[in-house]
């Protein structure tokens, strides 16, 4: 490299570094536009894993988790799953080194993507990643989408890099020591087709070079199929939903950011309020609810919940109450830029309900970039007012520079959208409404009616009421009428794979209205819920945030029999939220003169936390089965469930552990569970890695507990003279069963 080459480059890497060493944010106090913090201070290690799975999830942040993100999460705990590092994005999925080839990175809305791209290229321009590479230049899709016609990758990267005009040609000779960063594909808004043009004819618009015309989509594609700089690096960020564009490109790297996981949520807290005391008491509250806790995967929502709660837990007691549904949260996170924003406009209710409208047109029609048409639709000016809500967005429009708008979180959008008919002064029906975007089977309108609904409740209406005025009653009436019919229609077709999921929907609206009432009246006579299937594909997976719903609804329930989550995948968190709900089953103390048993399926990898407290039970006639066979809990899982076994109100009988990887180690558990518990009668170790040396032990656990009827340990590895003395056991009282 020559003299000034090296000078031009250390030019490109202060820019580069200057550009991308604060954090910006929206400030919630609203007392300035924007608020900046050193990156090296705030940023958290997120979690990113390498992998080649099915790359279809539901693109709302709130609901990924409840699709796919916290299945493959599980899995990366479980080691099944590679994680990499932020610098090793540049060798293939299969492990070899390169230096060269396309990677993709996606995650939900808020999950990180282009924060960890801030940071990738920020490291670079300090020297400590990526040093392989001389150049690294850095592009938005949403700044791309501002490019009308045709154009070349050189004006592209002058636009942004004029200073390289001299040194261009050279950095071309040598693209194996370039990275192009292409950040946000799922808002760009052409379309790029990826699929094999060996058989198109060469047109006048193809890109054959850095330097030929072409449209951006071309050029995008052209660089992640190596024809055009050969060697090269080229890294893109997208949402999940855009991925199936890149399905025939060729991919060196598939990444995924599954976001944080309990250290990182914690780290983030402590990063976010600097003050240890208060991000340990302002944690504590959020893990203690199920629902906001769930939400801190992702670091969008951490933001938006620590900017709101950080305030209630400063101020002086007895102020606020604190949130416990999402719509109490974004309620009380409106109320603050409301409350600071009171001198910006004249009337904040007119004006909050035009940018309602706005962002409600964009919940139907799936947009969440604005511009000034849309603004001038909606009799909306920039302001600072609006800034507490929106971002603006510079784009280049060939000569001129124009702005557009996003909101600052497509949830707030969601949020305002549905606020926005609490507001309006026409009358409008709701019930028509409601009931058209709940037939929607395409997710839009999910969260958006969530916070429909909670926002007929008094807590969030009457907060927001001390600014805006009263919210609509009529809309609140006409919301709880719909709320009512839909829950007793949707009990009705629980059977249904889709009634499943709109079932499983109207229990998160009936949760977010608060109104125990309503919730009993119709759910209270409920006698069985729904929600597994012995085949998989039928059975409805659930995240912890549904199972902290589902407990919720399960509470108000007075004549429930069966609960059914056969195979509904909702792992240890899970099982932690139904918790409290399992003992509420009231029915059991009115079938103690019936001869059937009261059935409970839940998903056997899960029970090593169940807590059991039957309180309802009144005679042995009513004992519960815990099956979990063929779930890998191993001995630690053991601990955990004999903890749970030993429980006063606990009244299992069965517990089936087979194909568990159990060894030696788990004996002392499993004795210390049937000693106290004097319902366990029945314990199955099959197919475990029980060897000659357990059987002392295991005989220990047989002989001394009386209780036990029966045990089988078929399929472990004993010799003949283990076996032996393990079935030998059967003389030492009359009706033990042992079967080896």
């Amino acid at each position: 490299m020559n003299i000034p080459m090296k000078g031009i480059q250390k030019q490109h890497k202060e820019h580069l570094r200057s550009k991308n060493q604060n954090l910006s944010n929206a400030t919630i106090r609203g007392k300035d536009k924007t608020k900046t913090f050193s990156l090296a201070d705030r940023y958290t290690e997120l979690i990113v894993i390498s992998s080649l799975r099915e790359r279809r999830l539901v693109e709302h942040e709130l609901l990924a988790r409840g699709k796919d993100h916290e299945e493959w999460q599980q899995k990366y705990i479980n080691s099944d799953l590679e994680k990499i590092r932020i610098d090793q994005l540049f060798r293939s999925s299969f492990g070899h080194t390169s230096l060269s080839g396309t990677s993709v990175v996606s995650g939900v809305a808020g999950i990180g993507k282009t924060t960890m791209v801030q940071k990738m290229v920020h490291e670079w321009a300090l020297g400590t990643m990526y040093t392989q590479f001389q150049f690294v230049f850095h592009f938005t899709f949403r700044n791309l989408n501002s490019i009308k016609g045709t154009t070349s990758l050189k004006e592209i990267v002058l636009d942004s890099y004029p200073y390289l005009e001299k040194i261009l040609g050279d950095i071309w000779m040598r693209p194996e020591y370039l990275l192009l960063v292409f950040d946000g594909l799922d808002e760009f808004q052409h379309t790029i087709d990826f699929t094999d043009r060996a058989t198109r004819k060469v047109s006048e618009t193809s890109c054959t070079g850095p330097e030929s015309r072409c449209e951006v989509a071309e050029i995008v594609r052209c660089l992640v199929q190596q024809q055009v700089l050969k060697g090269c690096s080229v890294l893109v960020t997208s949402r999940p939903t855009a991925l199936n564009s890149l399905e025939q490109a060729n991919i060196n790297l598939w990444a995924e950011i599954l976001g944080f996981l309990a250290d990182e949520r914690k780290d983030y807290f402590r990063r976010f309020f600097g003050n240890d005391e208060l991000a340990s008491n302002v944690f504590k509250y959020v893990e203690e609810n199920e629902i906001l806790y769930t939400m801190c995967f992702n670091p969008s929502y951490c933001w938006i919940i620590c900017s709101t709660l950080g305030p209630l837990f400063t101020q002086p007691e007895g102020k606020r109450p604190l949130p416990k549904t999402i719509t109490q949260l974004f309620s009380n996170y409106v109320y603050n830029l409301l409350k600071n924003h009171q001198r910006d406009v004249e009337d904040q209710r007119v004006e909050l309900l035009r940018i309602g409208e706005l962002a409600y047109q964009g919940v139907s029609k799936r947009v969440i970039v604005f511009n000034e048409d849309h603004f001038s639709q909606n009799q909306l000016e920039p302001s600072k007012f609006i800034s507490g809500f929106m971002m603006e967005i510079l784009e280049r429009d060939d000569a001129a520079k124009n702005t557009v708008y996003t909101f600052l979180h497509l949830t707030i959008q969601e949020f305002l959208a549905a606020l926005a008919h609490y507001l309006t002064p026409r009358h409008q029906n709701m019930l028509e409404l409601l009931h058209w975007a709940f037939k929607k089977d395409d997710g839009r309108f999910e969260i958006f009616i969530r916070f429909v609904v909670g926002l007929s409740t008094p807590t969030s209406s009457q907060q927001l009421g001390e600014i805006l005025g009263p919210l609509s009653h009529g809309t609140t009436c006409q919301v709880i009428d719909w709320l009512k019919a839909n829950v007793q229609a949707e009990i009705k077709n629980m059977d249904r794979s889709a009634g499943k999921r709109q079932l499983l929907n109207i229990f998160h609206y009936l949760c977010e209205s608060q109104n125990r009432a309503l919730a009993q009246m119709t759910v209270g006579s409920v006698e069985r819920l729904i929600f597994g299937d012995s085949i998989p594909q039928k059975a409805l997976r659930l995240n912890p945030l549904d199972c902290a719903v589902l407990s919720h609804v399960v509470q108000l329930c007075e004549t429930m029999d069966e609960l059914n989550l056969e195979k509904c995948y909702i792992q240890e968190e899970g099982v932690k939220r139904l918790a409290p709900a399992i003992h509420k089953f009231k029915r059991w103390a009115q079938l103690q003169t019936q001869s059937r048993k009261v059935q409970i399926s839940i998903p056997s990898q899960c029970c090593s936390v169940i807590s059991t407290e039957a309180g309802g039970i009144r005679t042995n006639s009513h004992l519960l089965n815990i099956e979990l066979n063929h779930n890998n809990i191993g001995d630690s899982g053991v601990k955990l469930l004999s903890a749970t076994l030993k429980h006063p109100d606990c009244k299992t009988q069965r517990l089936e552990l087979q194909d568990n990887n159990l060894t030696a180690a788990c004996i002392e558990h499993l004795w210390s569970a049937f000693s106290v518990n004097q319902c366990l009668t029945m314990l199955y170790l099959d197919g475990n890695q029980f060897t000659d040396e357990c059987v002392p032990n295991l005989r220990n656990l047989i002989l001394s507990c009386k209780n036990m009827e029966l045990i089988q340990i078929w399929r472990n590895p004993f010799g003949p003279d283990g076996q032996k003395q393990l079935r030998s056991l059967r003389e030492s009282r009359p009706g033990l069963r042992v079967f080896v």
